[in-house]
Parts: C-alpha cells; sequence; structure tokens
C-alpha cells in the first residue's frame, strides 16, 4: 500500500473532513437522506465544536457548491463585515497600523447565517436536524484529542489573557488533557436555542423555520448577548450590524487545467490565487520534470510566489475596491507572468506583482501602495495565529458540497453565556486603510479559507479544500497534481510530502513576511533540498509529517464508473466516511 490509510471507496455518498466526529456527523445525515449540503452543514457546524482551536460556530464560513438540479456552481462567501461604527484610520491612530488581539478584531459572525443560506436554497433538512450531533457534542463533551491539546498547550498564556477563555478552554486551571472529556454547555444551549426556535415557527413552513434559527441569532436573544458584551468591553458591534448581515450567494471564478474546469471564490479570499498558480504552470514540463523533483518543486513554488505577489497587490472585498479578476485569470496574462520564472535562479524575495489590466508581466510601484507590514527578521516558521477546518462531500444525485469554516479561539474573548467567540477574523485586514485589504467599515477582510471545486464535465467531481492559513493554496495545489497529472489515488495523493513557501506577507496581522524561505517536509530527500538551495531558496526542514503543512480533504466521483473516492489528511484528525 502507497499509503498509510486506504482511499475510501463507495457507489453513494461519501464525506471527509478534518475532524472525525465531524465527518461522522455529516455521514449520519447522509445515512438519514440528507444531501450533501444538508451533510455538509451537519459537519460544519460540528467543526465549530469539535475542534474549538481552530474554528468556531460564530466564526466564518466559506461555502463552494456544486447544484445537480441547476448544474451550476454557487459560492457562499459566509465572511463578515467590520462593524459600521468603525473609524478606517483607528488602528493607524491607536496602534500604530496593527489590528491587536482582543475584541476590536470583531467582524460580524457569519457561519450561522452562512450554514442557514445554504440549507435554505439546497439543503432538505431542518437546521435542528442537522445541528443535532453539534448540540450533543457541545452539551455532553467529546474526548479532547492530540491536536487540541497541543495548540491550546502552545498558546496557553493567549487563552489566559481573556478570563472567560480560562474558564471554558483551560478546565481545572490547565489545558484539557489527551482523553478528557470537554464540555462546552453554554454553546450546546446556544445552538440549542436556535433549534427550539426553528421548531417553534415550522407550523409556517420549512423557509419560516429557518427564518426564525437565523433570527434568533441575529436579532433575538443571541444578538442581544453580544452587543451587550460587546459595549461593556470594548466593542464597536451594534445590533444593526448584526440585523442586517446576509452573506448572500456569489459567482465563483474559474480556470482550467486541461479539460478540468477548476472554481474557487472569489477575491473578497485568496481563493483566486490557486487558480492564477495552476494558470502559471504547464502540465507538460511538470510531467517531464517528475513527482517532487527539484525542477518541479522550483516550478511550483514561484508559481505560487507570482500568484501570491498578485494576491498582496490586489485582493480585497470586490464589492469595495476594484479587482481586476478576469483579466487576472486570463491565459495571456499567465503567459507574460511566466516569463517571471526563471528556470536557474529562485526570486529572493517575492516578486513584483504584474500588470494584468494591460497585460504586462510587472507593474512600476504606485505612489499611495501601502508598505510591507509586519517584516521581521528571518526566522524559522511558526504557527500562525488563526487556523482553519475543511469539509467537503458529494451525494447520490451529484450535489458537491465544501466549506473552509474558521476562527479560533485564542486571540479574542469568549461570551460566557454563550459559549461564542464572535468572529476575529479582521485578523486578517492591515490596519492601514490604504492597503487593498485595509479595514473600513461595511468592509470584509480578505480571508484564507477557500474551498474549491474541480470538473470534468461528464468524467468527474471533485470538492477539495485544506486548513493552513496561506499554506492552502500551496497544499491544495500539490494534492490537485498529485491525484490529476501523476494519476495518484486521493489518499496517497494526500499523504505525499509536501513544500511551503512564505516568501510574502502573512495574510495574518502582524503579517509577518519571511523572503525566500521554503520549507520541506523531511520525506522529501536531502539532495533535492541542497539543490533548491543552491536555485537561492531559503530551505527549511519540517519533521517528515506536520499539520503545519495543511491537512487537505477531498472526495473524486468518478462519473463514468459511479465510484466516489475519499481521501482526509492524517497529519491532522481528518477522515472520510462513504458507502
Amino acid at each position: 500500500m502507497k499509503a498509510h490509510r486506504p482511499t475510501i471507496m463507495g457507489t453513494r455518498h461519501m464525506i471527509s473532513a478534518t475532524q472525525y466526529l465531524a465527518a461522522e456527523a455529516g455521514f449520519k445525515i447522509l445515512e438519514a437522506g440528507g444531501n450533501a449540503i444538508d451533510a455538509g452543514v451537519a459537519a460544519g457546524i460540528s467543526l465549530g465544536v469539535v475542534q474549538p482551536e481552530f474554528v468556531n460556530v460564530a466564526g466564518v464560513a466559506p461555502i463552494i457548491v456544486y447544484s445537480a438540479a441547476e448544474n451550476r456552481v454557487v459560492t457562499i462567501p459566509g465572511l463578515g463585515t467590520w462593524p459600521s461604527a468603525l473609524d478606517r484610520s483607528y488602528f493607524m491612530k491607536n496602534h500604530g497600523g496593527k489590528i491587536p488581539q482582543g475584541i476590536m478584531r470583531t467582524v460580524v459572525p457569519a457561519a450561522p447565517d452562512a450554514w442557514i443560506t445554504a440549507l435554505e436554497r439546497f439543503g432538505t433538512m431542518s437546521f435542528g436536524e442537522v445541528a443535532k450531533s453539534a448540540i450533543g457534542y457541545a452539551r455532553d463533551g467529546f474526548p479532547t484529542y492530540d491536536l487540541m491539546n497541543e495548540v491550546i498547550t502552545d498558546h496557553e498564556a493567549e487563552y489566559r489573557a481573556f478570563p472567560s477563555n480560562v474558564d471554558l478552554y483551560l478546565p481545572n486551571g490547565r489545558p484539557p488533557q489527551v482523553g478528557e472529556v470537554f464540555v462546552q454547555a453554554a454553546l450546546g444551549a446556544t445552538l440549542q436555542h436556535m433549534a427550539d426556535q426553528e421548531a417553534a415557527a415550522r407550523s409556517r413552513g420549512r423557509d419560516a423555520g429557518l427564518a426564525a434559527a437565523r433570527d434568533a441569532f441575529y436579532r433575538g436573544d443571541i444578538a442581544r448577548a453580544i452587543v451587550k458584551y460587546q459595549k461593556e468591553n470594548g466593542g464597536i458591534l451594534s445590533a444593526e450590524d448584526l440585523a442586517n448581515y446576509r452573506s448572500g450567494f456569489d459567482e465563483p471564478v474559474e480556470s482550467a487545467f486541461g479539460d478540468i474546469k477548476l472554481y474557487a471564490c472569489g477575491p473578497w479570499c485568496q481563493g483566486p490565487s490557486l487558480l492564477q498558480a495552476m494558470n502559471l504552470l504547464d502540465a507538460a514540463e511538470l510531467r517531464k520534470f517528475g513527482h517532487n523533483s527539484v525542477e518541479y518543486l522550483h516550478r511550483i513554488t514561484e508559481a505560487v510566489k507570482l500568484a501570491f505577489a498578485d494576491r498582496e497587490a490586489y485582493f480585497g472585498d470586490p464589492r469595495m475596491i476594484d479587482v481586476p479578476i478576469e483579466a487576472m485569470l486570463s491565459r495571456d496574462y499567465a503567459r507574460k507572468r511566466r516569463e517571471m520564472i526563471r528556470p536557474d535562479k529562485a526570486w529572493p524575495e517575492m516578486p513584483p506583482a504584474g500588470d494584468p489590466r494591460k497585460l504586462a508581466a510587472e507593474r512600476a510601484p504606485l505612489s499611495n501602495a501601502a508598505p510591507l507590514a509586519g517584516l521581521v527578521p528571518e526566522r524559522a516558521f511558526s504557527a500562525p495565529e488563526l487556523d482553519t477546518s475543511h469539509v467537503c462531500c458529494i451525494d447520490k444525485d451529484g450535489n458537491v458540497f465544501a466549506a473552509t469554516p474558521s476562527d479560533g479561539s485564542y486571540n479574542a474573548p469568549v461570551i460566557p453565556e454563550l459559549g461564542i467567540i464572535p468572529s476575529p477574523r479582521g485578523s486578517q485586514n492591515w490596519g492601514d486603510p490604504h492597503h487593498p485589504s485595509g479595514v473600513a467599515p461595511g468592509k470584509r477582510p480578505r480571508l484564507t479559507p477557500s474551498p474549491a471545486i474541480a470538473i470534468q464535465p461528464g468524467r468527474m467531481k471533485m470538492p477539495f479544500g485544506t486548513p493552513g492559513g496561506d499554506v492552502q493554496t500551496q497544499a491544495m495545489l500539490q494534492v490537485f497534481l498529485n491525484i490529476h497529472l501523476f494519476g495518484m489515488e486521493p489518499q496517497e495523493a494526500i499523504e505525499a510530502p509536501r513544500v511551503a513557501s512564505y516568501s510574502y506577507p502573512s495574510s495574518f496581522e502582524p503579517h509577518a513576511y519571511h523572503p525566500g524561505l521554503l520549507n520541506l517536509e523531511s520525506r522529501i530527500d536531502k539532495a533535492t533540498g541542497d539543490a533548491l538551495g543552491k536555485l537561492g531558496h531559503k530551505i527549511a526542514w519540517w519533521p517528515d509529517w506536520t499539520w503545519l503543512a495543511g491537512a487537505v480533504c477531498t472526495v473524486v466521483a468518478n462519473q463514468e464508473s459511479g465510484v466516489l473516492k475519499g481521501g482526509a489528511d492524517p497529519r491532522r484528525p481528518s477522515y472520510a466516511l462513504g458507502l
């Protein structure tokens, strides 16, 4: 066997998630007759309970769906806005352009609305039905697992900065130990309240019930508790911010790899960077180089650097800034940018951005461009401040669901009576309002979570995604190529050793920048690392396996044979289930 785990195969339905209890929650829904959207939402809500170190029920939840009935791909951003009372210059005036940990990072919690929006449009079940497992995991508890213990232990000092977090996340005055049952009673009650409000309104129909569940969070008792806590602790999120929020729908961005169409979320997240990196690569050339050869790893690394240079220069909330996304994803622009990749030399830092409007490989620096923030001396890479999760699913009717819910628990305070942390995703903005992703009232941060779907019409469907901050694009790219260029089975493709560049400003405050740094899992041979070093990459070695390299989950549906194949990354407690 080429992988430590088998590729899970079935013919009816399949789900993969970055925590095994969440995968089980979604699988139960599939077995009960729910579709991929019902199951994905059940797993997604559960991830906010059973991965509390990396996900929050009141966080973000970007979603991408292929509807078999509509034969189209749709995205649900699941990303909140800055409060309307925010002063654009607040962080420049008061914090030197930094966005400090704590309550002022709060943007409108988006995940509850995103899950309900998905259920309304594409689902068949009630909120109470799909939230049942999550409610049980919160109310009755679940066993603490290794990664959860490790992250809470590593960030114990940050948890102790907020007294309410100590009470919940440091039970008995210390991090929960592996095997100890971790209970979140207040969170269970919050979710149960939403389900109860739905049940009370269900006589008026399913849509009325879902609307009541949403209103319970955004207009009712939960909203009032959020606003009260904000006012008492120096926050500015208002009742109007909550009541007026709707995630809505958005069109995906699209590109192609041969005859495979790739769909990702828009430039309000880093999703288009995956498509840009793919556009910069030549399949025949990569196949000739060979998997994880020096030439291969050099090319994909340089492609990622170019994509991230454009991400830094252009990406942000397209409702408030002009993002030339169509030009950025054009083949003509990709041909120009590909000229920036030298086979014999790595860029020693992040390359200059291009000019997609003029189809030019480079652009002159803009006079009003903000300087790169948070530059720090080169050092060994440590974990990002926030991380993420993922779930993806395909059902018997061919519906496809992928979501990357996020928001951890150690950089902002939990509301004790609710057991939630309203989204601190403001950490992914820049305090300088002139940056493309600079803060502004009503603006959304530039999100790292970025699920994707690949479709080979009539032949193959593949939802995929991963946690990992800025590593997401890189891990997803490598796994996609492993499957569709080198013919690996999904589990083998996921387990193959990876690399990740950090030669760009991090998406996370304080936006650390490590020019030229390239991390390799140590299962890649040392000679390859040495050769990459001679090309100018600054090589640092990860262990053989590390959760910092992402945790890709995917389901690959062969439409010709009817076989579904699921893969889940053993770098984290991920599992795939199917029949």
